[in-house]
């Protein structure tokens, strides 16, 4: 046997990006694959070094604590030049820039990591948490909340716009300090910074877009705990009565209790407790309709902040699928050629379609050939997994499970197997009709192109009088009329109730 010489491939060209957040709890280093709208992780890593611990009492940056950042910044810096990093970004937070030694930790974390750290203020470091929160959420309308461990930041963010913020010495590690680890009179000094708060005042009705690993790990045990099907954190909602439940709950158990519990990491046994507990006393204040959970925060919004304006605005979900489809389809010109031939079905001469439903169906249609790599048998499922676990932003669960839909069915057959019952229940009315729909569409699309370019922008598809709808080949392509083309568009015109007719054009 001959084996195919290793010597000419070539790995894809990227330009990583690091950015490194040294906060009060965590040193963590993220590095993406670029400086683009819908960067995608490619290196994540943090370290729980505590700098926080003590600040609050003495003033000062623990040295245990200092050591174990500095040997993480220095093997960031290694990590760095192995992957091929030439661009990071580093910012410091709450306990560096109180500590009486956070300057000469600064100077010394320079050395170690190789590059300038800035030290963030807390207006600073609650922008970044609020476009982070827009990176994922551009319609984000309420109040961003990023929970660390010397501080709490908030600001309000409505139509894109950051307003407002504060920073609010209720930070987990903090707290415990202030409190001499007790709950009650945490308790108290959380409700009486809140209750002095004027931003809250405002937030009852909207979102509250909760930031941060304490309140991400909440969100696990309400996941796990309301069994809950789609494990994602990113845009995962509360409402409030349920928020409140399970932050009170988690706020009276002990660490002992959090550290047998699967979901919870137990180096946040002991801050847990406490974050909840914050998060519970703001709900009550505030009165928002519901929690939203935000993977993305200080380090995505710093990202964005080096974007230009109009790279800004950019649809980060679309963004992403177009990324799918270049990486993982046949085609990707075709992908958007799909997007375009589907239109004839849908807007002022077909089905109904508000703007949000047109935007889900182009995501959709760019990530209709991700499973063609995989064998038949698996392509539904497989297809169904990657989709409803990307990492991709801008969707919250029910377009996400939508999203998946199409593909599973795309694969399966409209009329196939079942999707699991578990993701439908997350979809709102009519929308699992609208994924069969779209996902017969799409097989009929590759039944005729052989999923590759140029050929659907020839081809035409419409309704006409007497319930019909009809597709139109130029004559010079019509040999690509055949059972299965005829089984397939049968198949499309019976889900939206009209006849099936093929014209061969000029």
């Amino acid at each position: 046997m001959t084996t195919t010489p290793l010597k000419g491939l070539r790995a894809p060209r990227l330009r990583p990006v690091a950015i490194v957040d040294i906060g009060s709890n965590s040193v963590r280093m993220m590095i993406y694959d670029g400086l683009r709208r819908a960067p995608a992780p490619i290196f994540n890593e943090k370290i729980l070094c505590g700098l926080g611990r003590g600040v609050a009492v003495t003033g000062r940056l623990a040295d245990e604590a200092v050591d174990r950042a500095l040997r993480a910044l220095n093997r960031f810096r290694a990590l760095c030049r192995q992957i091929g990093v030439k661009d990071i970004h580093a910012v410091a937070t709450a306990a560096t820039r109180e500590a009486k030694n956070g300057a000469a930790f600064v100077a010394r974390a320079t050395d170690a990591l190789g590059t300038k750290i800035s030290v963030l203020s807390g207006r600073k470091e609650a922008q970044y948490a609020a476009l982070g929160v827009l990176t994922g959420i551009p319609d984000a309308d309420g109040v961003v909340g990023d929970l660390g461990g010397g501080s709490l930041e908030l600001v309000a963010i409505s139509d894109g716009e950051i307003g407002d913020g504060v920073t609010l010495p209720l930070g987990a590690l903090r707290l415990i300090d202030l409190s001499s680890a007790d709950m009650n009179k945490a308790k108290e000094l959380a409700e009486t910074a809140f209750n002095e708060l004027d931003l809250l005042k405002g937030l009852k009705g909207k979102n509250f877009y909760a930031v941060g690993g304490t309140w991400r790990n909440l969100a696990r045990i309400h996941m796990a705990h309301s069994h809950y099907p789609l494990n994602v954190l990113d845009h995962y909602e509360m409402g409030l009565r349920p928020a409140q439940s399970i932050a009170g709950l988690v706020a009276g158990l002990s660490p002992e209790a959090l550290r047998g519990m699967d979901m919870v990491p137990k180096s946040r046994a002991e801050t847990l407790p406490y974050g909840s507990m914050v998060l519970d006393r703001l709900l009550e204040t505030s009165k928002p309709e519901r929690v939203v959970i935000s993977a993305l925060g200080l380090r995505e919004g710093l990202l964005l902040s080096r974007l230009k304006k109009k790279k800004r605005k950019d649809d980060p979900l679309l963004t992403a699928c177009w990324d799918f489809a270049r990486a993982m389809a046949r085609s990707a010109e075709h992908e958007k050629e799909l997007c375009a031939w589907t239109d004839q079905l849908f807007g002022e001469n077909g089905q109904s379609e508000q703007p949000e439903q047109r935007r889900l169906r182009h995501a959709a249609c760019l990530l209709a050939d991700i499973g063609w790599r995989t064998h038949p048998n698996y392509r539904g499922e497989h297809s169904l997994t990657i989709v409803s676990q990307a990492s991709f932003s801008g969707v919250n669960h029910a377009s996400r499970v939508f999203l998946a839909l199409v593909v599973f069915f795309r694969y399966v057959g409209v009329q196939g197997d079942e999707a699991p019952s578990d993701l439908v229940a997350l979809l709102a009315e009519g929308a699992q009709d609208r994924a069969r729909l779209l996902a017969a569409a799409q097989r009929l699309a590759y039944i005729l192109s052989g999923a590759m370019p140029r050929l659907l922008p020839k081809i035409g598809l419409h309704y006409a009088e007497k319930k019909r709808l009809i597709l139109m080949l130029p004559k010079r392509h019509q040999s690509l009329v055949g059972e299965r083309v005829q089984k397939r568009l049968a198949e499309l015109a019976g889900l939206t109730g009209h006849r099936p007719e093929i014209e061969i054009g000029g």
